[in-house]
């Protein structure tokens, strides 16, 4: 095992690691790095969850905030972030447990998708999250959410 493959060719490492733990040859392990690297991996779930609950959450304030604006391409980020969502969710039901913190924080980012493609203000827009749980994830909420173009 090259020492230094971890930071030299990320891919022919991970490529080497796998083979490692396939022919139980543990002793080659780079633990230090195998080991950050899977965390990461969770990591990268929960962000995912974030950002995806960060557009959703900013398109329904779009919707909410912007009614004269409703547009098929919003209807069709909405329904596309929750159905990624609940496949994110299946595939990672430990995410469940973080949903109200997750959530807070794509309340942030979907704030900051509404200041960067509207005209709204801070002033405009409401303090706190004015969506249930159960809201956020309702595939017919909002009650237009299914209208004709």
């Amino acid at each position: 095992m090259e020492t230094n493959l971890y930071e030299t060719d990320f891919y022919s490492w991970t490529v080497e690691q796998s083979q490692f733990l396939q022919s139980g040859k543990f002793e080659h392990l780079d633990l230090i790095n195998l080991s950050e690297e899977i965390a990461s991996l969770g990591r990268q779930e929960r962000r995912d969850l974030e950002n995806r609950l960060g557009v959703l959450i900013g398109h329904l304030l779009k919707w909410l905030y912007q009614p004269e604006k409703l547009s098929r391409s919003w209807q069709v980020t909405i329904n596309a972030q929750r159905r990624e969502i609940k496949k994110l969710l299946a595939n990672n039901p430990s995410l469940k447990s973080h949903l109200d913190v997750v959530i807070a924080e794509g309340f942030i980012q979907g704030l900051d998708l509404v200041f960067t493609e509207t005209p709204l203000k801070k002033k405009d827009l409401p303090s706190e999250l004015p969506y249930s749980q159960d809201q956020i994830f309702d595939s017919s909420f909002p009650e237009d959410i299914d209208f004709e173009f």
